[in-house]
Order: C-alpha cells, then sequence, then structure tokens
C-alpha cells in the first residue's frame, strides 16, 4: 500500500493512515472469473433480427407500384413505423421484466442504457406512427386530420384505448427527461413508469383488429401472439415467480440497524442458506421492509459487504421519508428482496487492475467490490467533509488486506485541491497507468459526469468506464 498526504485549502487529502481493526467480512479467498461480453453481443443480434423480422411481413406483402399516390405512401409509412413501435413495446416491456437470465447476461445497468435509448425511439416511432396514419387517412378521405380523428373514435374498435396508451406513453417520456426526473419524488416517477405497463394492454387491441399485416389469420398474426405470450411470461417470471422462489429459499430477516453517521445507516440481514447466495460485491437488490410505512415501497440499494454466508448488509443514506423510517427497522423484521442485479462487480472486469471511484454513499457498493478485486487495486473516495467519509476503518483494513492504494479527496468540487486530483493531470499523477485500468465509478451525477469527461481526457477507453445504475 502507498502513503501520500497533501493538502489543498486546509483540508486533508491523500490515503490514511489509520488501520483500526479487522472487517467483520472476510476476504474471499477466490477472485471471480471474468464474465465476457458474449451474452450481451447475442441478445443485441436477436434483437436486431427481431426488427427486421417484425417490418418484413409488410415488404413481403405490399406489391410494387401500390405507393404512388401521397395517401398511400404516408399510410405505408404509418404502417411501418405502427410495427416497429409495436415490437419495440415488447422490447421494452422485456428489459423491465427483470428476468434472471437478462439481468446475467447483460446486467441492470446495461439493461437501463438500453431500456432508456429504446425508449425515446419508441416514443418517436408511436407519435409518427399516428401522426403519418392519421394524415394519410384524412387525405385518402378528403377530410381534415381533426375530423379524422373523430372517424376513427367513433367508427373503429379498440382505437379510444389506443388513443389513452399514445398518452400514457407520452405522460411517462416526459416525466423520463433528466431535470424533471429529478424533480419528481422517487415514489412519483416509479408509479408513472409502472403505467407503461398498460401500454402493452391498451395497444394491443387495435394491432390485431386493424393492423394491416396482423388483422388476417396466418403465421405473422400466430408469431406476434406468440411474441406478446413470451414477453408476459418473462414478465410474470422476472417479477413474480424468481422473487417469490428467492425469499422462500432465503427467508431474510433484520438483524441489526446502526448509524454509520447522522445520515447515514447500516442495515444487516440474516436469514436462511446465505452460503448458497449467489451474489458478487457491487451487486444490488430491491428491497422492500415488510413493515408499517415500508412495506409498501421498493427501493434499490446495493450491498456494502462481499458475501460471507452468514449476513447480507446495505448501507443507505437518509434523504427522504421512506430512508428515515428505515432507522426504526425492528430486529426480527421481514425483508422481501428482489436480485442480485448488475454487472458493477469484479467479474465483469476487463483488465487485472483497476480504479475505483467513489464519492459520498457511492462507497456502498466500491466497498465491497474491493473484497474481490485482484490485488493492486487504486481506489479514490470523494467526500465533503470528513464527517461525510463511510466505513473508512473497514476501507483502511482492505487497503492492507488487499494492497490497495487509497485517496481520501476532501471538500468540494470548487476548492483547488480537489479540482486538480480529479483533473486528467491530477488523476494520471495518482495513477500513472490509469489508462490501463477498468475504472468503477459511483457517486452524485455531477461527480460521475466530471469524472468520465477527465478519464476520457486522460486517455481511458469508454468500455473500461464501469457505472453503477440502479434502477429502469
Amino acid at each position: 500500500m502507498t502513503h501520500s498526504h497533501t493538502h489543498a485549502a486546509g483540508r486533508r487529502t491523500g490515503t490514511s493512515s489509520r488501520h483500526g481493526g479487522r472487517s467483520a467480512a472476510p476476504v474471499p479467498p477466490q477472485i471471480p472469473a471474468r464474465r465476457g461480453p458474449g451474452g450481451r453481443r447475442l441478445l443485441a443480434v436477436l434483437l436486431l433480427v427481431g426488427l427486421l423480422a417484425a417490418v418484413l411481413p409488410w415488404w413481403l406483402g405490399t406489391p410494387p407500384g401500390s405507393l404512388r399516390s401521397t395517401a398511400a405512401t404516408l399510410t405505408a409509412a404509418g404502417r411501418i413505423t405502427g410495427l416497429i413501435a409495436g415490437y419495440l413495446l415488447l422490447v421494452q416491456v422485456l428489459m423491465m421484466s427483470r428476468l434472471p437470465v437478462l439481468e446475467r447476461w447483460i446486467g441492470g445497468e446495461q439493461i437501463a442504457r438500453w431500456h432508456r435509448d429504446i425508449g425515446a425511439t419508441l416514443l418517436v416511432a408511436v407519435l409518427a406512427h399516428m401522426s403519418l396514419i392519421l394524415v394519410g387517412y384524412a387525405d385518402l378521405r378528403n377530410q381534415s386530420v381533426l375530423a379524422e380523428v373523430g372517424t376513427l373514435l367513433g367508427d373503429y374498435e379498440d382505437m379510444l384505448s389506443a388513443f389513452v396508451a399514445t398518452a400514457i406513453m407520452m405522460t411517462v417520456g416526459f416525466s423520463s427527461i433528466r431535470a424533471i426526473r429529478r424533480a419528481l419524488p422517487y415514489e412519483v416517477w416509479h408509479l408513472l413508469h409502472r403505467s407503461s405497463y398498460l401500454v402493452l394492454l391498451l395497444g394491443y387491441g387495435h394491432q390485431f383488429t386493424h393492423g394491416a399485416q396482423l388483422y388476417k389469420p396466418g403465421p405473422v398474426r400466430t408469431g406476434w401472439i406468440a411474441l406478446y405470450l413470451l414477453v408476459v411470461a418473462a414478465l410474470l417470471w422476472g417479477r413474480v415467480i424468481a422473487p417469490l422462489v428467492f425469499n422462500l429459499r432465503y427467508k431474510l430477516r433484520v438483524a441489526d440497524v446502526v448509524a454509520e453517521n447522522p445520515d447515514t445507516i447500516s442495515i444487516y440481514l440474516t436469514g436462511e442458506r446465505l452460503g448458497r447466495l449467489a451474489m458478487l460485491g457491487g451487486q444490488y437488490f430491491r428491497w422492500r421492509f415488510l413493515t408499517r410505512g415500508c412495506w409498501w415501497q421498493s427501493h434499490p440499494f446495493s450491498v456494502s459487504a462481499a458475501a460471507n454466508g452468514r449476513w447480507l448488509r446495505l448501507t443507505v443514506k437518509v434523504v427522504g421519508t421512506h430512508t428515515a423510517d428505515l432507522r426504526d427497522l425492528e430486529p426480527g423484521t421481514r425483508v422481501w428482496a428482489a436480485g442480485p442485479s448488475g454487472t458493477f462487480t469484479a467479474a465483469h472486469r476487463l483488465r487485472e487492475r483497476a480504479l475505483l471511484i467513489a464519492g459520498g454513499s457511492g462507497i456502498t457498493p466500491i466497498r465491497a467490490m474491493l473484497e474481490e478485486l485482484p490485488p493492486g487495486a487504486a481506489l479514490i473516495y470523494r467526500a465533503r467533509t470528513p464527517a461525510d467519509v463511510l466505513l473508512s476503518r473497514e476501507l483502511d483494513w482492505l487497503a492492507q488486506e488487499r494492497d490497495t492504494s487509497v485517496w481520501y479527496v476532501i471538500g468540494s468540487r470548487d476548492d483547488p485541491g480537489p479540482r486538480q486530483l480529479m483533473s486528467p493531470d491530477g488523476l494520471r499523477q495518482l495513477v500513472p497507468d490509469v489508462a490501463r485500468r477498468d475504472v468503477y465509478l459511483c457517486g452524485p451525477p455531477g461527480l460521475v459526469e466530471q469524472s468520465v469527461r477527465a478519464l476520457r481526457r486522460a486517455g481511458v477507453p469508454r468500455r473500461q468506464i464501469h457505472l453503477a445504475t440502479f434502477e429502469l
């Protein structure tokens, strides 16, 4: 372990020299084997093939020369975008299913990114489908678009539900804009996001009643129905059956609640068969504490210690009513958990050495990862004040046990010392081989964005930068 002490604006930065006692969790004797990106690539190929297959029936069923009029061209474009939107909707629901095989193949973080990108494309496709069909049909009937809306709603079965589905999708898309999402309480945003399941139900009818490629009995219609059934089955398995099996097997309960500082607590859990729990440091669960005031909410928190076969621990920063209520959890409280999820783990590294950058409570998954990374890792821990540093005794012990260099960078983002240390030159000075390391980042959005820019300018390839994303 290296020791260095620098000072910025009177605040301490550098590697702490405190090593006050051993961590309660033993260091696992084996480092997890790497998991390659093969599953992620295979799924990406399958999704692309599925998209092409969704549009192929239109291509094969449209005779040459049938698109000579403006109305025919607009209607055809509307049908194409409708097929794309229908397929992307199924993919979105699949991404939200929490199917264990998807979590293992690509991880919750990558699923969240795919879900975000596909969601934006889906919204554009739905709006394009609705607009093109309305304008095309209005031109065909020689009436206004507003009159065409009335015709569709009055004369076409299942069309009202399709308009309602579009309105829900627009609301969900609007609430997913970063600034709006940050302003909304988590519970409100999550409830709005859950309403997107209604889109699948409300949009189903008009596809098979009026879809030019789907209303006729045959292999295309049968294939789409089978796809719907598969996605619904994945949703039931990932959201209902797999969590039920997990909780019946491990029967988690609260063992103790410990205050780490005035704003942060650690919750220790016990259960049955924990030695068989396949969990990696850095992964997270979605936790539901079955007690008054907490049972109806499920929140994602990462574990803050690697699996040890005896207990689990999550370390939570108190930022709202729900997390404040967790302070009062009684020993023996039943816990409903779904997981583990995430690829923010040592098993998903690309290089042998790693740099970990944490901010505030973002240290929790990184602290667990330190138990499983190969020796020689480096940790930069950003905090505004010394009181904001969490789990320092355990970090210092792990630094010795795992041959890890640790720097506590204390101060605000505008202080000269932290600002210089978190610059490309500062990172290269602390970790000269940073471009040849995996970098794991977890912390406030501002720190993550600033660090990614500095790392890229320091020569770290994007594929070597791992971000912790806990929720869709």
